[in-house]
């Protein structure tokens, strides 16, 4: 793996709605623009696919298998830009009543990995286990691009620092974090706070797209090894572009090299 390895990656601050062809318009627009601006590794959020809040029983009705619309679309958008594309999808589930809250990531012969959100958004309030099939735990997905290694978890998987270390097990350079982070009292802090704290404590990147305002904090941004934020959308709809550096992983795990001296595994329950 070379030392000059270097992938620019792009965050696109969206807001999906109830329209499944809608939303997959504004994504083949994000993905022109994102890579016009020279991305290779293009980020979306969270229910990108669809979404409706509060979640109700439409979530299931309009969720898609791996070789749906939505999937095949993004498959055709990474080939004819040369790119990969990262997404939230609500995937059919194994009961007609909830989906799978998954990520996929593709390029342009099919996919490359597939993630379900392990941690259900029980909190604050919310009840995602009411229409959402959790995802398997220790389940490490990860794909590689320009020599680097891409690790994907989702949304309150980020208040788990264990799922960012199973990917750092399984060889991650960055971690890639699609996201609905539902606006709140001191929430902005907690997002920002943990895309910075998982970067530092993982000496790695991290590529994190979430909704706009009203209904998310935004804030997608990307964020180095030391938990510098090296671009980032403020609370509208937009785009983010920054570099992902082997140079600097290395660089930085060599002066801090706290993945390899620590003395606990994870192991899933």
């Amino acid at each position: 793996m070379s030392e000059r390895s270097a992938v620019p990656v792009a965050v696109c601050q969206f807001a999906p709605t109830a329209s499944r062809a809608d939303n997959l318009e504004r994504i083949a627009a994000l993905v022109a623009e994102a890579a016009g601006r020279g991305a290779r590794l293009i980020v979306f959020p969270e229910y990108a696919s669809y979404f409706v809040d509060p979640m109700d029983e439409s979530l299931a009705a309009n969720a898609e298998t791996l070789d749906g619309d939505f999937v095949s679309t993004l498959t055709a958008l990474a080939g004819e830009y040369g790119v990969v594309i990262v997404a939230g999808l609500a995937e059919c589930a194994s009961d007609s009543h909830r989906v799978r809250n998954a990520v996929v990531a593709v390029r342009g012969d099919g996919l490359l990995a597939v993630y379900r959100k392990q941690h259900l958004y029980d909190a604050f309030g919310q009840t995602e286990s009411e229409w959402v099939e959790p995802g398997d735990v220790g389940v490490a997905a990860t794909f590689e691009l320009g020599g680097l290694r891409f690790g994907l978890m989702t949304c309150y998987d980020l208040r788990f620092p264990e799922v960012a270390r199973a990917l750092m097990d399984a060889e991650a350079d960055a971690l890639v974090v699609p996201a609905e982070w539902v606006r709140g009292p001191l929430k902005e802090h907690h997002w920002t706070t943990l895309l910075a704290a998982r970067a530092i404590e993982n000496t790695a990147y991290v590529i994190a797209a979430d909704h706009p305002a009203p209904i998310g904090v935004g804030h997608s941004q990307i964020v180095d090894p030391q938990g510098v934020v090296l671009a980032g959308v403020g609370v509208a709809e937009g785009i983010a572009v920054g570099v992902v550096e082997r140079g600097v992983i290395d660089h930085v795990r060599s002066a801090n090299p706290s993945l390899r001296v620590r003395r606990y595994a994870v192991v899933p329950r």
